[in-house]
């Protein structure tokens, strides 16, 4: 198999000079790293040559490096069901520069990208609708990237008295707090409250006067 991915690689190589940055083969899987500009070329090949055949589009999905120039990279795993292969490209973007829709190539980038759009912020030009799909179309930001806060902006709930779903800001109960999960059993060396309770109790003098057996004068 990694003979026949290999050959693969060099063959998509060769046809489409200057396309290719990097490939590599994986877990029976051929992954090649492309130029942005080269995608639509790149996924027409694929399609329509006999020797390729990736006729479905299984996935579009993005990745967030956000310490990265180009933060994204968006991910396109494609099958050939006549020759049983599946091959993965990616390319790098930021959110400024427009990755090319391939809708006109598969019909089911159509979802995929409003996906990725939605979730990522990963533009798509000439999409015939590009809007969101899993958040709602008031959402603000795109929740899936790294610098995306884990509590959100907004909590929605059902108002009784408007009898509809309405949006507020979110708010915390209690402040953030740090735990010391550090157990006792394993070396704390910390003065914790009610400590004091086990030194007063192993006093002597302490232990007379709570039992009431001390002597009088």
């Amino acid at each position: 198999m990694d003979k026949e991915l290999k050959a693969l690689a060099e063959y998509v190589s060769s046809a489409l000079p200057g396309a290719v940055l990097a490939s590599d083969i994986r877990l029976g899987e051929l992954a090649c790293r492309i130029k942005r500009e080269s995608l639509l070329d790149f996924l027409r090949f694929l399609r329509d040559d006999s020797k390729c055949r990736f006729n479905v589009l299984c996935d579009i999905c993005g990745v967030d490096y956000p310490d990265r120039p180009q933060r994204f990279d968006v991910v396109y795993n494609l099958l050939s069901l006549p020759l049983n292969q599946r091959i993965r490209l990616k390319l790098e973007t930021d959110e400024e520069q427009p990755v090319p829709s391939a809708t006109a190539l598969y019909s089911s980038a159509g979802w995929w990208e409003r996906e990725a759009w939605d979730l990522f912020g990963i533009f798509f030009s000439d999409h015939p609708d590009l809007r969101r799909i899993l958040t709602d179309y008031g959402f603000d930001g795109h929740p899936l990237r790294k610098d995306f806060p884990l509590t959100g902006f907004v909590e929605l709930r059902y108002d009784e008295d408007q009898k509809r779903v309405v949006y507020e800001p979110v708010r915390l109960k209690q402040e953030f707090r740090s735990f010391d999960f550090i157990s006792p059993w394993e070396g704390m060396d910390k003065i914790l409250p009610g400590d004091e309770k086990a030194s007063a109790a192993e006093d002597p003098a302490t232990k007379q006067a709570a039992s009431g057996t001390g002597s009088t004068a």
